[in-house]
């Protein structure tokens, strides 16, 4: 009889209500010890594991106090060298590395004036997940620490856990680190596998048998050199101490098939969501005693699964493998919510379509009750599966003929300005009459705890729709007062009604809905709730009209309106699966255009449209990128180019590289950019000695997710770099993001100190 076995690639660890938000939050602000910090760790991996308590196999290791990537560097013992001397307690040591800084209370007890510079960030392939970047150069020596993850499997031991450590493979670190002197990466591969062979070693003395290996490198183009890396290292790391399960997920395998085929692994985990077409191909090469293992559940959606499909081709290859097949979710569920229990406001029917981690288990155990025992030992539950699948597909919420009418009208002008940039820019000069080197923000000031309680009593009804206006009111004038006093150029109404750049617009939106409880980590303590995209998309009325019209009412100086792109909306989101994600992308286009031109016959000359996930929707092969950019490009400009030419088009993006897209980002035509370039020391720039950037451009000087205070000579620097790639006149200044996770005592310095460097620049270069 078959005997598939289940098994998890990892789980999501900031809590079901946030509990390693709240305790990280605490400990860095000093208010907590760091024992009470490493309770809360420590409670939240025994309850996970209780969660995977019905798989054969659970991850060890997936949790992380701020980032899986940053453990790694740790374990490795690559830590940045700005770091090394720190003779604190190792957990502060990584903060300072995440984050800039650790508790404040550790910093003044190490004597440490103001924290570091914090480890570059960049979202971990298309998610919308962020790591620490690991950095290397030519000298970069690696050193086992292994102490985090034996920790955690010996916590897990004592506890009964049927353990499978997780760590990330030595050809991925080093490919999604940044070499910061430009040396070769993978030359370091040959002092890097000493380090994993100890690593894996250690795990067998402790009794490990299976360790899943993570490769997701293997879903993109590799040039020969990395290919050839792979052979070399997994012949040194097959020992024959562990077996080792390599993981790959978010793709295709394609010419990577025949490599990882030949790899000398135990088994081989492949994204089947992804991934479906290259089973056969892969069973067929694999060796006859190589595990396969299946990831037949999305592990990035929230969509229930058709169970009775899924087993109508997975039964067969169950009857061929036997006990060499193991199912799983394609990948690890930290990009899910953690349990739909928790949503009994959400409405029952979209409810009964959906399914987060805890659910998606239930699904994998259904799943390999039916392949080992049979289907009739399971029949209920997948009737109710089916039951749900069939109201999904036929239900009149999720088709709307007026907004499919719609997109049948698009045509290509739509998405053109009347005049090229040039033109427009001298009547944009003259409506705004702005200084060289003119400063603003991206668009969010602090979410103070005020605003925070009047949302929520706003939301429970102890607060009416009178008195929520008069506080959130409140509140843009502060915002509008403190830029005023600090002298900034452009100004924003701070965001203060918005819970998230995403969710506000999805709860304006038909077609979509929201969970209470459906967070998800972006990084750190950072989490965001992804809007629900079921059915089609429209806006019944203006979203943001009112709040800008009462912000530019309070000043004379320029005011931003600020919304958030189709494109970032839709790869915030959990989208539709039944219908191509261009299609939903277009149908919001549609309703952001509507609110762009609301906006301007409002009055408001300077529109914003953020795109921060431009990048991230990138196919993760490039022969692919093309298809991509080409719809979402031409939704961006559905959206933005229905204005007059004295009307300027912001948009910006924070957290990715974008020099290989700069053709693409030039091709949105947005009359001014604003990028992530802090932390990178604006490295992002450097596409620019190669590419005459048509328009004009803000490159963040300000990294708004350290709580570290840039200076204003920092700033001048930064200014001064980009000014060597761009022409100064096209220039501004502003930080790289929004400011929303800071507080005021760090804003209002931070900023002032940016203003300052904005005139230094004008005197010097202006």
């Amino acid at each position: 009889m078959t005997m598939a076995r289940t098994h998890n690639l990892g789980f999501p660890r900031i809590g079901a209500k946030r509990e390693l938000k709240f305790a990280l939050e605490s400990y860095w602000k000093g208010q907590s010890s760091r024992d009470e910090l490493q309770a809360v760790g420590a409670q939240l991996r025994q309850r996970h594991w209780q969660d995977q308590a019905g798989l054969d196999l659970v991850p060890v290791g997936d949790f992380a106090f701020y980032d899986q990537v940053l453990d790694m560097s740790f374990t490795l013992g690559n830590l940045p060298e700005r770091v090394q001397g720190f003779h604190g307690d190792a957990l502060d040591n990584y903060f300072r590395v995440a984050r800039g800084r650790s508790a404040q209370s550790a910093e003044d007890h190490a004597h440490c004036c103001g924290g570091v510079a914090a480890g570059e960030m960049t979202k971990w392939f298309d998610t919308n997940y962020h790591y620490i970047v690991p950095e290397f150069s030519a000298d970069t020596e690696f050193k086992l620490d292994a102490s985090r993850l034996l920790a955690q499997l010996a916590q897990a031991q004592a506890l009964g856990v049927q353990a499978k450590p997780v760590i990330i493979g030595p050809v991925t670190y080093l490919a999604i680190g940044k070499a910061k002197d430009h040396s070769d990466k993978l030359a370091l591969l040959h002092r890097l596998l000493p380090a994993y062979v100890e690593l894996l070693a250690t795990l067998a003395a402790q009794g490990v048998e299976w360790v899943q290996i993570d490769e997701p490198i293997l879903v993109t183009e590799l040039e020969p050199g990395w290919a050839t890396a792979f052979d070399k290292a997994y012949q040194i790391l097959n020992t024959g101490k562990v077996k080792l399960l390599l993981a790959m997920y978010f793709g295709q395998l394609q010419s990577n098939l025949p490599l990882v085929a030949r790899l000398a692994v135990q088994g081989v985990h492949l994204d089947a969501i992804n991934a479906r077409a290259e089973v056969a191909a892969l069973i067929d090469q694999l060796p006859a005693d190589r595990v396969v293992s299946l990831g037949v559940i999305n592990g990035r959606n929230i969509w229930k699964t058709d169970l009775n499909a899924v087993l109508d081709w997975l039964a067969p290859i169950a009857g061929r493998l036997g006990d060499r097949l193991w199912i799983a979710p394609s990948c690890s569920l930290l990009h899910v919510p953690v349990d739909l229990e928790s949503e009994q406001a959400l409405d029952a029917e979209i409810r009964s379509w959906l399914a987060f981690a805890r659910q998606k288990l239930d699904e994998l155990s259904v799943l390999a009750s039916a392949l080992n025992h049979g289907r009739a030992a399971v029949q209920a539950a997948l009737d109710a599966n089916q039951a749900a699948i069939a109201t999904r597909r036929a239900s009149p919420r999720v088709n709307n003929p007026a907004v499919k009418a719609a997109l049948a009208s698009i045509t290509a002008s739509l998405g053109q300005r009347k005049s090229p940039y040039a033109a427009r820019a001298l009547k944009q000069a003259a409506v705004l009459n702005l200084p060289k080197f003119p400063t603003t923000t991206i668009g969010s000031f602090p979410q103070t705890a005020e605003i925070r309680q009047a949302r929520s009593q706003h939301k429970r009804g102890e607060l009416g729709a009178t008195g929520y206006l008069t506080a959130m009111r409140a509140e843009i004038e502060r915002s509008v007062r403190e830029q005023e006093a600090l002298g900034l150029d452009v100004l924003v109404h701070g965001e203060a009604e918005r819970n998230d750049m995403v969710e506000y617009f999805g709860e304006q939106l038909d077609g979509y809905a929201f969970s209470q409880f459906g967070w998800v980590q972006s990084y750190g303590s950072r989490c965001v709730k992804p809007p629900i995209l079921f059915g089609d998309i429209s806006r019944p009325k203006a979203m943001t009209v009112e709040w800008i019209k009462y912000a530019q009412s309070l000043t004379r100086k320029p005011m931003k309106g600020m919304l958030t792109g189709p494109v970032t909306i839709l790869n915030w989101s959990f989208v539709r699966d039944d219908q191509p994600r261009s299609v939903s992308c277009y149908q919001l286009a549609l309703a952001i255009r509507q609110e762009v031109q609301d906006l301007e016959k409002a009055g408001v000359r300077v529109i914003q449209i953020d795109e921060a996930a431009l990048r991230e929707g990138l196919p993760l092969r490039k022969a692919q990128w093309q298809a991509y950019l080409d719809w979402a490009v031409a939704a961006f400009r559905l959206t933005a180019n229905g204005v007059e030419d004295d009307t300027q088009i912001h948009t910006h993006m924070c957290y990715s590289e974008f020099n290989d897209i700069i053709q693409a980002i030039a091709a949105m035509d947005a009359d001014v950019i604003t990028i992530e370039t802090s932390r990178s020391d604006m490295e992002l720039l450097d596409a620019f000695e190669h590419f005459q950037y048509p328009n004009e451009i803000g490159p963040g000087v300000y990294d708004i997710h350290s709580p570290n205070i840039p200076s204003e000579a920092h700033m001048v620097q930064l200014m001064k770099k980009a000014a060597e790639r761009v022409p100064a006149e096209r220039l501004w200044v502003n930080p790289d993001c929004g400011l929303k996770t800071r507080q005021w005592q760090e804003v209002i310095p931070a900023l002032t100190n940016m203003v300052n460097a904005a005139r230094t620049l004008r005197a010097e270069l202006g």
